[in-house]
């Protein structure tokens, strides 16, 4: 009988491979983090350190939660304020970045921003319409931008590398994307050291149910790949089925999409087993007219090691490409923008049309399951 294989530290399953510091990149840019609620929150800080920004102080409702602990672990000499309003109001801070349990997302970044500061926020950046809508409305009164942080494609390098093959003309015109982001409900390290996840991961309002939360990626990835500025949710349902006894928990989820040239189809889930060596064999299909490309960007099941395996299929054969060397570029765009008032991290409306999709594909879901 085979063993179980040991599961990746923290590191490997939840950060990105940092690029290397850009000496003077982002020298004067202050920022702080308020809200570390998710794991999420290692990648947001250490991308934009990475890049010469100053950490100049860390904020959180809940300072006990295993995320806000590790935080302060990992960065000790950064100062503690117990009140994050001193750091929402600070007249020298440039950026504000927060992984907060999603429900407090929004009014934190409108805040942030109606005190002259650019937000980056974890995914979902918002769980609902009206906060979608507050959120549209600091941006447009203070002229600051709001970027959601689609870790699967932002910190990801066979994506990004998938993304040069396709705008070359690689495998043709994009017709279809099939998006699986599958997760696990006890993963190391989405808990930091927790015992279990805390009580608002089982609250669809406080996360923002299934769709929100996970399949934002996924409707990042269908737009940005098909060059898509819009699209309708032609089918979507969210279940819970295995938690009978916690109604608001959803555990599995599927969206449709189509826009004027292409469709998508969407799985979530928090399914994955214990013998999978990682959190998700997280997995990406691009479909063109011409070939396809396959990712999987946590895992190969073949067993080569580590991440970001991509494969190709085109008229000449089939390839597997090292996508080892390719730059990710999120947090040194994030730090132009800053300085220059532009959004090339993400465009703005790119970011509301994903969020915008999300709220309606999970508000319309049908409901299986104990899905309450």
């Amino acid at each position: 009988m085979s063993s179980t294989p040991a599961e990746q530290p923290p590191t490997a399953a939840q950060q990105p491979n940092p690029e290397p510091a850009q000496t003077g990149a982002g020298d004067g840019i202050r920022f702080a983090a308020v809200g570390l609620d998710h794991a999420h929150i290692f990648g947001q800080i250490s991308g934009l350190l990475g890049q010469g920004c100053q950490l100049v102080g860390i904020s959180s409702e809940d300072p006990d939660a295993s995320v806000a602990t590790e935080v302060r672990s990992r960065w000790p000499d950064v100062p503690w304020f117990d009140d994050p309003e001193q750091l929402l109001k600070d007249d020298g801070i440039d950026m504000i970045v927060t992984a907060a349990v999603p429900d407090r997302r929004a009014s934190i970044a409108v805040e942030a921003m109606r005190n002259g500061k650019d937000v980056v926020a974890d995914k979902p950046g918002c769980v609902s319409f009206e906060q979608l809508q507050q959120v549209k409305n600091a941006v447009t009164d203070t002229g600051r931008f709001w970027s959601v942080t689609f870790s699967e494609r932002f910190e990801v390098r066979c994506v990004a590398r998938a993304g040069e093959i396709v705008r070359a003309g690689g495998i043709g015109q994009v017709v279809q994307t099939l998006g699986l982001g599958p997760h696990r409900e006890g993963d190391r390290a989405h808990l930091a050291g927790g015992a279990g996840r805390p009580d608002w991961f089982y609250d669809h309002d406080r996360f923002g149910g299934i769709i929100t939360d996970i399949a934002s990626h996924q409707i990042d990835q269908f737009l940005w790949f098909t060059g898509a500025t819009t699209a309708e949710v032609v089918a979507s349902t969210v279940a819970n089925y295995t938690h009978p006894d916690q109604p608001k928990m959803q555990d599995f989820g599927e969206v449709l999409l189509r826009s004027e040239s292409a469709q998508g189809y969407i799985r979530v889930d928090w399914y994955t087993p214990r013998g999978l060596p990682t959190w998700g064999d997280g997995r990406l299909i691009v479909l063109g007219t011409e070939g396809y490309v396959e990712l999987r960007k946590y895992v190969d099941l073949q067993g080569r090691p580590g991440r970001d395996h991509l494969f190709l299929v085109d008229q000449e054969g089939t390839h597997y490409i090292d996508c080892s060397d390719v730059a990710l570029t999120y947090y040194a765009d994030l730090v132009r923008d800053v300085r220059d008032r532009t959004t090339t991290a993400c465009p703005q409306e790119h970011t509301f049309e994903v969020m915008r999709l999300a709220l309606e594909a999970q508000e319309y879901a049908a409901r299986r399951g104990a899905a309450g």
